[in-house]
């Protein structure tokens, strides 16, 4: 995909070439005679198991000198895994190169990977075998292509036949019959240390090849790494290694011409939001509720979690009989199939102390809800409170139980001038359920919610009026990582959060908290209606993160995929979901749950994404293209968003989804790419994506953000970024910074752009400033235009200029990371001179 970082390579080859052949130096390779070819000497092998497979080549002075690294083991969730044991590499007859390595002593898998110049690795592969604990590996080429590979395991030797792709593999029922020599590998003494590995004779312009690409690798991540200048001296001492001169002063001069005669169409939804439930997003975050475990339903994501996590006067253990016994969890006869605990409560309170407080405003209305039922059959009388810190009422109301069926009660809660008391930041207010008599009450999905929320649809309205200022085009949703989940059995599936809030299903996050799914699939596409972005909904491409733990039988990363037998439904699933955003409530079960959500006009959903920088394996390229293929034959209306895994070029993941996504474009429409980078990285790249083809499909940053200590640098990095983005907002249609939100003390990732409380003290950092002042000017028209100034200096000035043709503004903006004041002269279009400060960011009306 990327043409321009092939041609640096073949420049920096071709230098590196010449370098050799004019100034011999003490590494060079040992080169043998063969026919009319030269020939190197190369031995690959893994320094440890956490090293990943290396090159090393044989020297005139017949030493072994390491290149760097080949690859890395991709093998379940990072930490505990990605180990790299006894690698087994092989040439096939016709050029291209097998690895083989065990990842582990307990699960029943082991690695395979492919590469056709040891450069670039196709994804790796992780086939599944009856036995665990798989020891060692070797692999030979048949003479119809096929490969035969040999598994030691725990209980003997195993025989699996692999097809010529290295895509397919069936193990033998039978013990094989192979001697220990199968296993034997080569060894090479580097740096005073002894290797196994394996030995090979390559030609001498491929191992030029390789050294080239490592060097090219090495020159650009020190690229990468330039800090931004920060004051005066660093500039100049920049200036200086770059060979350019710049007079004393505090102002940098330059020249803007803009041409409008050369403007180009681009995308009018380029900037977006992506939401995902991460550092506590959605529950206690975006979502309004202020009750935390009100479902009963906390189950251990969390070490000491269960279902009386944030509540007092409730505990596990049964009914002792004691009338003044605590409330007691139950299951028996709970009030649904995927809400099955709840709390008995007898003659005590039980207490919620909410998230870490209960923030609550003088005069405001707050929503009491929750589901009860009789256990004896009498009557049963609740008082539901606000209490402060010495248990004193701030705020009650009365509610009369009755039935021995579960019934929906409501009530309502203000705090008036009638209570003196100082209500604080709330961290001593808690919610109180005070039961009247001794008898029985079952209770369940207890809420608390204030009245006033965004629109009216239950988010917290101080964040999601913070959002709503970035005037975003569109919003991805629900994820992320959290989307294909856990492992298998944690995928995330849009059905299970639609409907009764009674009826969905709670699950753990793979961020290790609890979701309730009170923010679902409904309420999303709520949230993008009333801010005027459209919903691109994120569906798993049928398999779970490759960083899952292993499950019960010891199978990590993606446990190969949702079985194959089961994926027709899946994939109807998908098709169900783009019924009940857009269907005919008349004529469609779907389409009629979203209407009895209170939604009978479609959502109008334009979009859908499969996949979520996954890793491009033969389980996952299966799955993913059958959903695709499906979704677009079903719904030609909707563009199909595809995923080309979690890093940029020259990412494995990168390269295949690519190249899957470029054959298949009559059923993908765009791929989702994301990085997080240095500042240095958006700096160095600021062509990134000038050549990409036009004709292939479109892209959708879905995930980057700068990273590293610095909060001005990052943001100057990104809008930097974003300007050359916006140039090439022909082929990238749209892009949303990650992560969104954080909750102070409950951070997962770091950095993010909008970080909060249970206060309205939200913290806006200069990222938000970023992402705004984009969207708030973005435009569907891209102006041409040239700065004039030294190439050392321009890489730290970001200009774009865009026309809404909606408004007929044009839009200037600027990014300075200099740190001096530029002085900028426009011509072209609005002559003027115009002054940004350095290391900030200004917009202009033209």
């Amino acid at each position: 995909m990327k043409k321009t970082k092939y041609l640096l390579f073949s420049a920096v080859l071709l230098a590196s070439m010449q370098s050799v052949a004019q100034n011999p130096i003490n590494d060079n390779p040992a080169y043998s005679i063969v026919g009319k070819d030269s020939t190197c000497q190369v031995f690959i092998y893994s320094p440890t198991e956490n090293q990943g497979l290396h090159l090393a080549y044989f020297t005139d002075d017949e030493r072994w000198v390491d290149v760097g690294q080949l690859c890395a083991s991709d093998f379940g969730p990072w930490g505990s895994e990605k180990k790299m044991y006894r690698p087994f590499v092989m040439k096939a007859n016709d050029g291209t190169w097998r690895a083989l390595w065990s990842v582990n002593s307990r699960s029943p898998q082991f690695a395979v990977a492919y590469s056709e110049d040891l450069v670039t690795w196709r994804p790796q592969d992780y086939p599944i075998m009856k036995e665990k604990g798989i020891t060692d590996v070797a692999a030979y080429q048949m003479d119809d292509g096929t490969f035969d590979i040999y598994l030691k395991t725990a209980k003997g030797k195993r025989y699996v036949h692999a097809d010529r792709n290295f895509r397919t593999f069936e193990e033998d029922s039978l013990e094989a019959a192979a001697d220990d020599i199968l296993w034997q590998r080569d060894t090479a003494t580097i740096n005073g240390k002894r290797y196994e590995g394996n030995d090979f004779e390559i030609p001498a312009v491929h191992l030029d090849y390789i050294r080239s690409w490592h060097k090219a690798l090495a020159e650009e991540n020190r690229e990468n790494s330039r800090k931004l200048p920060h004051n005066e001296a660093e500039l100049q001492a920049y200036l200086k290694e770059k060979g350019t001169e710049l007079g004393s002063g505090s102002e940098v001069t330059a020249q803007l011409h803009v041409k409008p005669q050369k403007s180009y169409r681009i995308s009018d939804k380029l900037i977006g939001i992506f939401f995902e439930d991460i550092s506590r997003a959605a529950d206690g975050g975006l979502c309004a509720e202020l009750l935390q475990n009100g479902d009963f339903e906390y189950n251990g994501e969390k070490k000491g979690w269960n279902a009386t996590t944030a509540w007092m006067g409730v505990e596990l253990s049964p009914s002792t009989g004691d009338k003044n016994a605590p409330a007691r969890i139950s299951t028996e006869n709970g009030v649904s199939k995927n809400n099955s605990h709840f709390v008995m409560v007898g003659s005590t309170p039980i207490y919620n102390i909410g998230w870490e407080g209960i923030p609550i405003k003088r005069g405001a209305a707050y929503n009491v809800g929750l589901y009860a039922r009789c256990v004896d059959g009498k009557k049963k009388q609740l008082t539901v409170a606000l209490v402060d810190k010495e248990g004193l009422p701030m705020a009650q109301a009365k509610m009369k139980i009755q039935g021995t069926e579960w019934g929906e009660y409501k009530a309502q809660l203000i705090v008036t001038d009638k209570y003196k008391g100082d209500l604080g930041d709330g961290k001593d207010i808690r919610f109180a359920i005070i039961p009247k008599g001794e008898e029985k009450v079952a209770v369940d999905l207890v809420s608390l919610m204030p009245q006033d929320t965004y629109k009216g649809h239950g988010l917290r309205k101080d964040l999601a009026e913070t959002i709503a200022e970035l005037n975003p085009r569109f919003v991805r949703f629900p994820g992320g990582c959290m989307l294909h989940g856990q492992g298998l059995e944690n995928i995330y599936h849009w059905k299970e959060s639609v409907g009764p809030q009674k009826d969905r299903k709670p699950a753990r996050n793979i961020w290790n908290y609890h979701q309730t799914r009170k923010l679902g699939f409904f309420e999303y596409f709520q949230w993008c209606e009333d801010m005027g972005a459209e919903p691109l909904p994120v569906l798993a491409a049928g398999v779970p993160c490759q960083n899952s733990q292993p499950n019960t039988d010891g199978i990590c990363g993606q446990q190969g995929g949702i079985p194959m037998s089961e994926m027709p439904q899946y994939v109807q699933d998908v098709l169900d979901l783009v019924e009940w955003a857009n269907g005919d409530p008349a004529t469609s079960k779907w389409a009629k749950m979203r209407a009895d959500a209170g939604h009978p006009a479609s959502f109008n959903l334009k979009m859908v994404g499969i996949g979520n920088e996954d890793l491009i394996s033969t389980d996952f390229e299966k799955r993913y293209l059958m959903i695709c293929k499906a979704l677009k034959e079903k719904h030609p209306e909707i563009e199909v968003i595809g995923t080309v895994g979690p890093f940029h070029y020259p990412s494995s993941d990168y390269i295949e989804g690519w190249k899957i996504a470029k054959e298949n474009k009559q059923w993908i429409d765009a791929v989702d790419e994301h990085y997080y980078e240095k500042p240095g990285w958006f700096i160095n790249h600021q062509d990134y994506y000038d050549n990409y083809d036009r004709k292939a499909p479109k892209v959708y940053l879905g995930e980057y953000a700068a990273n590293g200590n610095n909060e001005l640098d990052r943001a100057l990095a990104e809008g930097i970024h974003l300007c050359n983005v916006e140039r090439n907002a022909d082929v990238v249609e749209m892009t949303s910074y990650a992560p969104l939100l954080c909750k102070n003390g409950y951070s997962n990732w770091n950095p993010d752009m909008i970080y909060f409380d249970n206060s309205e003290k939200i913290r806006l950092t200069e990222s938000y400033k970023m992402q705004k002042m984009f969207g708030q000017h973005a435009g569907d028209t891209y102006v041409v235009s040239e700065l004039n100034l030294s190439a050392a200096l321009k890489r730290y000035v970001g200009t774009s200029v865009v026309k809404d043709s909606k408004t007929g503004k044009t839009w200037l903006k600027v990014v300075n990371a200099l740190p001096r004041t530029l002085k900028l002269q426009i011509s072209g279009l609005g002559d003027k001179v115009v002054e940004v400060k350095g290391r900030s960011a200004q917009v202009f009306e033209l």
